[in-house]
């Protein structure tokens, strides 16, 4: 009966402290019902696990900092993008560049955005994963979309410009 109990609160004490260590997605305060956005979160880590370390997020918003890939020691980096639902279906399109992965001084990675998220769903995510540059620096991630409720039609650009440092 004692060993059932320690493996009962064993148990207990493993979901309570996994729990809280999971990502929680973020949402900007204020913002009003069915309003097309989208939120991200920015991990690091190495080639077998890039999203081992929490680097920042876009709600409670905090520096992003990286550290800068050696030629023996490469850093790899996971984007996390979340397209949020709006109650209709929404399909966001454009682009987002990532600066700070790894690339010549003057290329940046761009991924093009073409994702819908249904009227069911409240979310959709990406995930974009390379090596962060050997180049410290100031970099940014750019947003470049367009939001689009398609049973109206009725369109909302999304511009944001997120700034990260490589030291």
């Amino acid at each position: 009966m004692q060993t059932m109990k320690a493996v009962v609160a064993y148990a207990t004490v493993a979901a309570v402290g996994s729990s809280a260590c999971a990502r929680r997605i973020p949402e900007p305060a204020g913002l009003a019902p069915g309003t097309p956005h989208v939120s991200w979160i920015i991990m690091r880590g190495d080639r077998d696990n890039p999203d081992r370390d929490f680097v920042c997020q876009s709600d409670r918003r905090n520096d992003c900092v990286l550290p800068a890939s050696r030629p023996n020691a490469p850093v790899f980096s996971d984007v996390n993008i979340y397209y949020h639902g709006t109650g209709v279906e929404t399909k966001y399109t454009g682009s987002i560049q990532i600066g700070f992965f790894q690339g010549s001084a003057d290329e940046t990675h761009t991924v093009q955005v073409d994702r819908t998220v249904p009227k069911t769903e409240s979310i959709v995510n990406q995930s974009i994963t390379d090596d962060v540059t050997v180049t410290p620096g100031n970099y940014a991630i750019t947003f470049a979309l367009v939001a689009t409720l398609t049973d109206t039609g009725k369109t909302q650009p999304i511009r944001e410009q997120v700034p990260v440092v490589v030291k």
